[in-house]
């Protein structure tokens, strides 16, 4: 199936702007280790395989022995994180004769082969292999569930494509489709925001041994703040896609019950069920909904009771790193500051700013992937 000997390479997360495509980036130095000329096909080993076609690196990453890859290949195919070791060698195609296509969930297909055939002309396919693909305003995953001849394929104008409109199911122990497909290539215009986010939660979550090494307890708790519409929730939901973790989303109103101590049951309920699941991201939106800013002083008894029992639940998980809640809010001022956001708690905060002229191009070519653009000046 191959033909020359691997290379380790660490991941790397790629470019906006390759995201979606296909394409892997190493440097010149790696290439011309293997052999490898632009648009040749390289099989990527992490704990899957994948295929990706090679591009020259960038001129910044000039000897260094790293791969950028996006989520699809990285996460999907490959079953590699970010800064994780993958093997990479150069791989042997074929052209593929007949390929099967399911959806990740329900969705009418008839009629779309021709726009699929457009979709993963000349791209490299192996099977169990994902990829995504923008329609009717929305992105889907789909899955390629057979591929013949085994091995790695070339999709031409020749191939045979049979799409089918039931549901992929994966094999037990085989990555689930619950957390929506979201990777740190769809998040633009926040970059410094997402590193923060990457070093408190990523970390905790995908090396929990490094803190009980080194004696540090991890960050149970991480407050998002900023204004509406920044990316609070978008970003919680790549991490938890990117370190294939157990995605929990409430939201502050949603807690709330009129009836005395179904409040509480419900958070009961969240925090075993993360526990049994761990690694797990909670995600509260809106708390500042369920944490006014002084308990005392609030008619509601309900809030009261909820806050406290939030606090407890948080005072008492087990297991570093395996749990963390984050909690989002417009109004970081409307919330129990004694209470909440002292250690062993909400004890991290970052801000999610408004974009600058930098970000909202990147939030611009995120949006418009795979749409053509003619982005020559008007006359």
């Amino acid at each position: 199936m191959t033909s020359s000997s691997p290379v380790e390479v660490t991941v790397k997360e790629a470019a906006h702007e390759d995201a979606g495509r296909g394409i892997a980036r190493i440097s010149t130095e790696v290439m011309s280790a293997l052999g490898l000329r632009s648009g040749d096909v390289i099989e990527i080993s992490g704990r899957e395989k994948a295929a990706a076609i090679i591009w020259p690196g960038f001129p910044e990453d000039r000897g260094r022995a790293i791969i950028r890859i996006d989520g699809n290949i990285r996460g999907g195919n490959a079953h590699a994180g970010i800064d994780e070791k993958v093997r990479i060698r150069k791989a042997e195609v074929h052209e593929a004769t007949k390929v099967v296509i399911q959806p990740t969930h329900p969705i009418r297909l008839s009629g779309l082969e021709q726009s699929f055939a457009r979709i993963i002309a000349g791209r490299p396919v192996v099977e169990g292999q994902q990829f995504r693909v923008a329609l009717l305003g929305t992105t889907l995953t789909f899955v390629i569930t057979k591929l013949s001849p085994k091995g790695v394929g070339i999709v031409t104008q020749n191939t045979e494509l049979l799409l089918k409109e039931e549901p992929y199911s994966p094999k037990e122990g085989k990555k689930t489709y619950d957390v929506p497909d979201i990777h740190y290539e769809d998040i633009g215009g926040l970059g410094r925001e997402l590193d923060q986010v990457r070093e408190m939660i990523e970390l905790p979550l995908r090396h929990p041994e490094i803190f009980e090494r080194l004696g540090i307890e991890p960050p149970k708790g991480v407050l998002l703040y900023g204004p509406p519409g920044t990316g609070k929730t978008l970003i919680t939901k790549a991490v938890a896609n990117e370190v294939d973790a157990h995605f929990i989303s409430l939201s502050g109103p949603e807690i709330m019950s009129k009836y005395y101590g179904e409040s509480e049951g419900k958070l009961r309920e969240v925090f075993e069920e993360a526990q049994e699941n761990a690694p797990t991201i909670i995600f509260i939106d809106e708390i500042d909904s369920i944490a006014p800013p002084k308990r005392a002083d609030t008619k509601g008894e309900v809030e009261q009771r909820v806050v406290a029992q939030l606090l407890s639940l948080m005072d008492g998980l087990k297991g570093r790193g395996q749990v963390i809640v984050i909690a989002a809010t417009n109004l970081p001022d409307n919330i129990d500051p004694p209470a909440l956001r002292r250690g062993g708690r909400f004890d991290r905060e970052i801000e999610i700013g408004i974009p600058d002229k930098k970000g909202r191009l990147e939030i611009f070519q995120v949006h418009s992937r795979g749409v053509p653009l003619d982005l020559e000046p008007s006359p």
